[in-house]
């Protein structure tokens, strides 16, 4: 299931809602941004949801706010400052007219695990 937002809290928020109430919610929500992932979080506590026992949420960016949220967001931490020397190298690049040496430059990016996931515990069904 897959909803398109801006990286904007109240569009998440809303979408979540949406997704949340349907016949057949999810039990983990994959957000694109910190800000997303808050609104994740606050849809949840307006249904009563327990996060991560009833829905597991997890962010991409990890900035400031994923560690202050309540719960804290496990995140996908991608590298600003690397990203940052990139984007300036291949701009100075190519304002000295060089083509960057590549197309596609890939930094490494981190997963960082908090409380808003979990292992989901195994049901015994004998």
């Amino acid at each position: 299931m897959v909803r398109s937002t801006d990286f904007d809290y109240g569009e998440a928020l809303a979408a979540s809602l949406q997704i949340l109430r349907a016949d057949d919610p999810p039990t983990a929500v994959f957000a694109a941004s910190d800000a997303q992932a808050l609104g994740v979080l606050e849809a949840a506590r307006q249904d009563g949801l327990s996060v991560p026992d009833d829905l597991a949420v997890m962010s991409f960016d990890d900035t400031l706010v994923a560690a202050m949220a309540c719960p804290p967001l496990s995140a996908v931490r991608r590298p600003f400052e690397e990203l940052g020397r990139e984007a300036t190298r291949v701009l100075l690049d190519l304002a000295q007219g060089r083509q960057p040496a590549s197309p596609r430059i890939e930094l490494a990016t981190e997963l960082v695990l908090r409380t808003s996931t979990s292992v989901r515990r195994r049901v015994n069904t004998a």
